[in-house]
């Protein structure tokens, strides 16, 4: 929900390290890389209860995430390619964390961990499953029209998830109870998601299906029109 009104304040920020990376010729698909790795690094701390260590994994990986993409449309090297491995590490990533909180005290944390995972898993295959049917209709997206896929936004965004990771860091007693709450909200985002990409492309499909009876119907009525032409001479 926050991510288009975020990211327009976000960008100018990262330009000086956009310009300094590029100037060494580091390409963007190895700060995605990277920024997973080091992303990686907070699930140890979590299970370790190195709360603030954790966080600032975690606060490096998103901001490496940003990082990406700025240089990639600097350089102009933007491509599906590199959009298909941003995603993918980004969704891996988001799971590690709940897992990790999991792992560091199953007895009551486990359950909550899994049903955020879930969740995830929800708002991810939805979210991907519409950019691919998108794709194939050429929907665009203005807001994010830089996105090498289609973006499709959400009660739940990339935003609101990194603001409930740092909240699991700063007070991780409360992790069950926002975990819960996240869920929640993540599940009307898949419930909008689903309902509204599902009418969205009906709507493209019947049109498209409109269009194509309407060609074929002007192409059989130009055939006849030939023939009668022809039966005329």
């Amino acid at each position: 929900m926050l991510d288009s009104i975020v990211t327009p304040f976000i960008k100018p920020l990262l330009k000086p390290i956009v310009e300094g990376l590029n100037r060494k010729g580091i390409t963007p698909n190895q700060v995605t890389i990277i920024g997973f790795v080091v992303g990686l690094f907070a699930v140890p701390m979590i299970v370790l209860h190195w709360w603030w260590a954790a966080l600032f994994f975690i606060a490096m990986n998103r901001i490496m995430d940003g990082i990406d993409g700025e240089l990639a449309r600097f350089q102009q090297s933007s491509s599906t390619a590199g959009g298909f491995l941003d995603i993918c590490l980004d969704f891996l990533f988001y799971a590690a964390i709940p897992l990790a909180f999991g792992l560091a005290n199953p007895e009551q944390w486990a359950i909550p961990a899994l049903v955020l995972i879930v969740t995830f898993i929800g708002t991810g295959s939805s979210f991907l499953a519409f950019a691919i049917a998108a794709e194939k209709y050429q929907i665009d997206r203005p807001q994010f029209k830089n996105k090498s896929f289609y973006y499709m936004q959400g009660l739940a965004e990339g935003t609101e998830t990194i603001a409930v990771f740092i909240a699991f860091c700063i007070w991780p007693e409360h992790f069950s109870t926002i975990a819960y709450i996240f869920a929640f909200i993540c599940s009307i985002t898949i419930v909008t998601r689903i309902s509204g990409g599902f009418h969205t492309l009906l709507r493209f499909e019947l049109n498209a299906k409109s269009t194509q009876t309407n060609e074929s119907a002007n192409t059989e009525n130009n055939h006849a029109a030939e023939k009668s032409d022809v039966t005329n001479t």
